[in-house]
């Protein structure tokens, strides 16, 4: 049986009033909505007024709702942005300087006491080298100023993740002193030295060949053998400085790592992604070509998407027969997602007899009346230019991912997004036949918001107020006078369901921290943990089964702008969640858990117990539920249903007494003839 805190009092969506320049009308009892319109709309800067720009999310002050991190222009002043739920805006909080010119910070609780802090790299006199400097966060809020400083990193940026099981967030990389030898700083905090020190460089258990990573990089922490269990992507550098290759190295928990694969790229990469393309439960990688990159603009010609889709297990038809074949199984049961498929592959060539490998051009995608697009792959505005992938979401809630990319015409930069769609004749990603995984098609109608911006330089997905949708955060140079920020709502309406979850790092097991010598409490929601897996089955409306996996912050180098919260699509269904299986980083072995019945259009927390402890009861989950718009008529209808139905019983109450009176009438002048 499995523990379950449903929290309804805490919702995740706001019903108080706001002030737009569209008006929009109510009828009473209920108050108007924020947004009119079916499309996406712009939703102004929301109160973030930085002259740099935003290079993280993370939730400062643990009320489970997104924040933000911005960096000024100097690249040395940070400002913390918090959102006002009531106001449905960010307030600035505060701001502190950095002594040293900043390259990227990753947000996540190094301390392990449900805090979140923050890992400043800097840039060094050295350019062979990166500097770590982490600033704890207090307990009543803000971060301490004392930063405390660790060792050095090569110039390509470490990612944090758990190496050795124990829920803390280690950091994979490399030293300048060896760029070809793969390097951890082990996680050895002890709260009863708050002066540090926080790791401790060491050698990790690795067997294979190592690389020379490269940078910029794609390095992930993510589950690709599909066992539920983080394992190690890396983006390596090619002997002759121009090729690049990917090496994937599985977790084997207390025994290490291992090789598994190493493939090498087509010419031209960009950026590595993960998501599940063709939702059918297994991670996919997608990554850009081109065929050259301008200095100057950040601007790539001859562009192209690339998907190459994880070979793995599929999943069975049947919910208890298992087909074997030679002694191994050719297919996953729902109940037991999270089982290892050690022939997992990634095949790269591009053949019409390999379907597991797909090229489209981004002129196929994104069609266009005048030039050819070009895809912007870096933002030179910032001084190192940032790699920009492109960027995954289900925005529609359909279960599959969707693209978000900028586009570069002339001096024009402008987001454009893309749905996944199923294969037809015409549709990009799809064979001459119509045949294929999946599609994409460009998003016109309802879009215009997007195309009306030219000065963007980064885009991001982000669900404000989380409210279910996935909207869009657009970072511009200014050039268009409208500010260095701009959200777009997505006020789409989808008769589809999504679900949010977040696995947190185990700190106060019980969901409530206590301040040292202190009687403060809090929850330790404010906390960014990378590695933990998801995967779902749940049955459409016309019964069909389907099975989908995400990852939780996968990537975090060169400014990826992720959320610490995984969100996906359900798509159409009248079912709960059949089967969730949430894995985390744990070396014990049970590192994962089947939760069933899930509701959707929720927010799952889950806390995964310390130590060695894997039995199941003793992971904490809260289910926080989320009401629809349409649940204020749905009482409306109930009652008015209810109060017709009183009256219908009223006057046929009153039509029977009415009868029964005049009956009663009736045999009192009765004469008895026989008495007579």
């Amino acid at each position: 049986m499995h523990r379950r805190t449903t929290t309804l009092a805490s919702l995740l969506v706001s019903l108080s009033w706001l002030t737009l320049p569209s008006q929009t009308h109510a009828i009473w009892p209920f108050p108007p909505k924020r947004f009119s319109g079916n499309s996406l709309l712009e939703a102004g800067s929301r109160g973030i007024d930085t002259d740099g720009r935003v290079v993280a999310f993370g939730d400062f002050n643990g009320d489970q709702f997104m924040d933000a991190l911005a960096l000024e222009a100097d690249q040395q002043t940070f400002v913390v942005y918090l959102w006002d739920h009531e106001a449905y805006t960010f307030t600035k909080s505060g701001s502190f300087y950095h002594p040293s010119k900043v390259v990227n910070v990753v947000p996540g609780d190094f301390t392990q006491d449900g805090k979140l802090d923050l890992l400043v790299v800097t840039e060094e006199s050295s350019s062979r080298e990166l500097g770590l400097q982490l600033y704890v966060g207090l307990p009543d809020g803000g971060f301490d100023p004392n930063f405390l400083t660790t060792s050095a990193s090569a110039h390509s940026q470490p990612i944090p993740m758990d190496m050795n099981g124990d829920l803390k967030i280690d950091l994979f990389g490399a030293t300048p002193s060896s760029s070809s030898t793969f390097k951890v700083w082990q996680n050895v905090w002890n709260v009863s030295q708050p002066t540090g020190p926080v790791f401790d460089v060491v050698y990790p258990k690795m067997s294979g060949t190592q690389c020379k990573i490269a940078d910029p990089h794609s390095n992930a922490a993510i589950d690709l053998n599909g066992d539920c269990l983080a394992d190690i992507f890396l983006v390596c550098d090619d002997v002759n400085g121009i090729d690049k290759y990917f090496q994937i190295w599985i977790n084997h928990k207390d025994d290490g790592y291992a090789l598994a694969q190493s493939t090498k790229f087509p010419r031209g990469l960009q950026s590595v992604t993960f998501s599940d393309v063709d939702r059918d439960g297994t991670l996919d990688m997608l990554f850009v070509t081109c065929d050259s990159v301008s200095n100057a603009s950040g601007a790539g010609s001859g562009c192209s998407v690339n998907i190459a889709y994880n070979k793995q297990l599929p999943l069975c038809a049947s919910t208890t027969t298992q087909p074997v074949k030679n002694g191994k199984p050719l297919c996953r049961i729902p109940t037991d997602l999270c089982t290892a498929d050690p022939d997992f592959s990634f095949n790269l060539r591009e053949s019409s007899e390999n379907p597991e490998f797909v090229r489209i051009p981004i002129s196929d995608i994104f069609t266009s009346s005048g030039s050819t697009p070009r895809l912007l792959v870096f933002d030179t505005t910032h001084n190192p230019p940032i790699p920009l992938p492109i960027r995954l979401g289900d925005v529609n809630q359909d279960g599959f991912p969707d693209l978000l990319a900028i586009l570069a015409s002339g001096n024009d930069h402008t987001p454009q997004m893309a749905y996944s769609v199923s294969c037809g004749k015409g549709v990009a990603g799809c064979n001459a036949g119509g045949n294929g995984r999946r599609g994409f098609q460009m998003l016109k109608k309802g879009g215009e918001i997007l195309r009306d911006i030219t000065d963007a330089r980064s885009v991001a997905f982000i669900d404000m107020d989380e409210d279910g949708t996935l909207d869009v955060m657009v970072q511009r140079t200014g050039s268009q006078g409208q500010g260095k920020v701009t959200f777009v709502q997505n006020n789409f309406y989808y008769d589809a369901f999504f679900l949010k979850a977040i696995v947190l790092n185990g700190a106060c097991g019980s969901g409530v921290c206590v301040v040292p010598n202190s009687s403060t409490k809090y929850h330790p929601f404010g906390v960014s943990y990378s590695g933990a897996t998801y995967k779902y089955t749940v049955l459409d409306t016309s019964g069909r089964r389907s099975a989908a996996q995400v990852g939780q912050l996968p990537q975090t180098a060169y400014h990826s702008l992720l959320t610490p919260y995984a969100y996906f699509g359900l798509g159409r269904t009248n079912n709960y969640i059949e089967n969730l299986f949430v894995g985390s980083t744990k070396h014990t072995e049970q590192h994962f858990i089947n939760m069933e019945g899930v509701i959707p259009n929720s927010k799952l927390v889950i806390i995964p117990p310390l130590g060695g402890n894997d039995d199941e009861a003793s992971w904490r989950k809260e289910l926080y539920l989320r009401p629809g718009e349409w649940i204020p008529w749905v009482t409306v209808t109930v009652v008015a249903a209810t109060a017709l139905l009183a009256i219908i019983v009223f006057v046929l109450h009153l039509s029977e007494k009415r009868e029964d009176e005049l009956e009663r009438r009736r045999a009192s002048h009765h004469i008895n003839f026989d008495a007579l």
